[in-house]
């Protein structure tokens, strides 16, 4: 096997590492083990049946969404941060954002049904890179200031990602790598969506 060999082999495996450990640490449900320290209770069985800071908060109070948000935001913002400064590869970063993310959405030892991944993507995307993660919060800022809804300005704004990393000259990989991380926020809120989309055709026209 020839030294380039080699490097892809190495540089393969290295990705495989990089993104399982990303994974593990996005395994980690805040607001799952919040309930569960607090009141003995799955919050997948209460509610809306999420794991995320939103249905925490409505059992919980304030201070249980915020320390939620913080937590998934956390974890997020670790697993980029050390594929990083471990794993030495461009595309490590890249790589890690995605995988982190489906840890929340589907956590292994919940039987995958973890929360939404809005907080942990934030997180990711502002070590990743700033520039991607302050261009997201700014279209939903700008979108909610109209709508006044929060839901469909986040999600228009995930759709957008790709676009926008194509706009800061993002590589191929990192375009692939944002693509995957916007189905996957849309397909989490999927049944959400749907909701939210059927009440505004039911909702009368405005004069």
């Amino acid at each position: 096997m020839e030294w380039n060999e080699h490097m892809q082999l190495a540089n393969s495996l290295r990705a495989m590492a990089c993104a399982f450990a990303a994974y593990l640490i996005g395994c980690f449900t805040t607001g799952y083990y919040l309930m569960r320290l607090r009141t003995g209770q799955d919050i997948r069985e209460m509610g809306s049946g999420s794991a995320g800071a939103r249905n925490v908060g409505r059992f919980l109070g304030k201070s249980a969404f915020f320390l939620t948000v913080l937590g998934d935001f956390a974890k997020g913002a670790l697993a980029v941060w050390l594929a990083r400064e471990y794993f030495n590869a461009g595309f490590s970063a890249a790589l890690a954002v995605p995988a982190v993310v489906a840890g929340h959405l589907w956590p292994a030892q919940l039987r995958f049904h973890g929360g939404k991944g809005i907080a942990t993507s934030l997180g990711a995307l502002l070590v990743f890179d700033f520039h991607l993660a302050f261009t997201i919060a700014a279209l939903f800022a700008v979108l909610f200031i109209f709508a006044r809804k929060t839901l469909l300005p986040a999600m228009f704004a995930f759709v957008c990602l790709p676009a926008v990393c194509w706009f800061f000259a993002q590589s191929n990989f990192t375009i692939g790598a944002m693509t995957v991380l916007a189905a996957a926020i849309l397909f989490a809120h999927r049944r959400n969506l749907g909701e939210e989309l059927s009440a505004l055709k039911s909702e009368p026209p405005k004069l």
